[in-house]
């Protein structure tokens, strides 16, 4: 079951990464971003699961909540920020998220008796990355791709100290399409070869 899970969780991830960075300075850039918000929202069952199963609690918390704001960024792929940015699901987007972080840290907290392990920090890493990322890759800014190395490298860690092998991999390969989306974020528009 966690092999299954594994492969469903970490091939729509990497497939979401691949897509957002090679959408990166193209000067149509529009369905490359709608099918890579559209594979996070697939993967995500896939990931709570197993986060849920290995006590990784905060990230958890995080992870459901990211739905609306996949969602969202789907949905500003689809109409542009500007239709998007006062509506009721770029509200639910945040509350959603900074809902479930006190949520997540406060289970953790009472699960673990304090910070105490290693997969704690990662988490709080990740999290961290995860929430400034997805935010600025939201808006179209580059730093959300820095914010996401950290992500990836955080959650790259966990996995391989949890022993979810083929996950730290995804991870792993993630991060270098983040990169790649990062430097491509830097060019100018260029059309679609």
């Amino acid at each position: 079951m966690n092999l299954l899970l594994q492969l469903w969780g970490g091939l729509f991830y990497l497939s979401n990464k691949i897509l957002l960075s090679l959408g990166e300075g193209r000067a149509d850039d529009r369905n490359l971003k709608i099918w890579g918000w559209s594979c996070y929202l697939l993967g995500l069952p896939a990931w709570v699961i197993i986060l849920v199963l290995d006590r990784n609690w905060i990230l958890a918390a995080i992870e459901l909540g990211s739905g609306p704001s996949m969602l969202f960024g789907l949905l500003v792929a689809l109409r542009g920020i500007e239709q998007m940015q006062e509506t009721f699901l770029a509200k639910l987007s945040v509350w959603a998220v900074y809902g479930l972080i006190p949520l997540g840290v406060g289970y953790s907290l009472f699960d673990y008796g304090g910070i105490v392990s290693l997969s704690q920090i990662l988490e709080i890493f990740s999290v961290i990355g995860f929430l400034g990322g997805t935010y600025l890759l939201a808006k179209s800014q580059r730093r959300g791709w820095l914010l996401f190395m950290l992500m990836n490298g955080s959650v790259t860690l966990l996995m391989f100290v949890q022993a979810n092998y083929i996950l730290s991999v995804q991870q792993a390969v993630s991060l270098l399409f983040v990169i790649f989306g990062y430097v491509r974020s830097g060019r100018e528009k260029v059309p679609l070869a």
